[in-house]
């Protein structure tokens, strides 16, 4: 586990699991919404976002976890090619929606895990609603499949409950 991409729905642990992962292992985490996001929570250029995830990339070792810009899947897909480790979170809507709805009231009184300095929590929290509905045309069988096939050499860990979140680092990280 040197190379490590997090990823999955809106809300569903991957700052939360990605950070005990970084704390066990002592590999460098790297927030994509902290790369892709300015202070202010305005979008960075494209250029500066794949110049930046590159560097990543290039790297001896690290950890990525999130998606990405939701309009370009080559940074996502790259990001896989690269890594040795993928752990898909693949928690039930109804589990993510609550989740996203649980980050946002304790977003009124603390920034949320790995959530962009000077991001709007409200904002967030409804753009995730809205990525939320559009998730199953995206992460689907067809998707699980894809992957499936992608990790050949890899290591692949989907992650499908609460529970297995909880004790996935006393489960899989030595």
């Amino acid at each position: 586990m040197k190379k490590v991409a997090v990823f999955g729905k809106p809300g569903s642990g991957k700052s939360t699991l990605s950070k005990k992962i970084a704390s066990a292992t002592g590999i460098e985490l790297h927030a994509l919404d902290s790369i892709l996001y300015k202070e202010n929570g305005e979008e960075i250029d494209r250029q500066s976002y794949v110049e930046a995830h590159e560097n990543i990339l290039s790297s001896e070792a690290w950890i990525i976890e999130g998606f990405g810009p939701i309009n370009s899947l080559d940074s996502f897909n790259r990001r896989l090619e690269k890594a040795d480790t993928l752990i898909y979170i693949e928690l039930p809507y109804s589990t993510t929606y609550w989740l996203v709805t649980k980050r946002f009231l304790k977003g009124l009184f603390l920034k949320p895990e790995g959530w962009p300095d000077g991001s709007s929590v409200l904002k967030g929290t409804l753009e995730s609603y809205k990525v939320l509905k559009l998730c199953p045309k995206f992460w689907n069988d067809g998707f699980l499949q894809r992957l499936e096939k992608q990790s050949a050499n890899k290591s692949l860990h989907v992650v499908r409950s609460l529970s297995e979140l909880n004790s996935f680092v006393e489960r899989n990280v030595r």
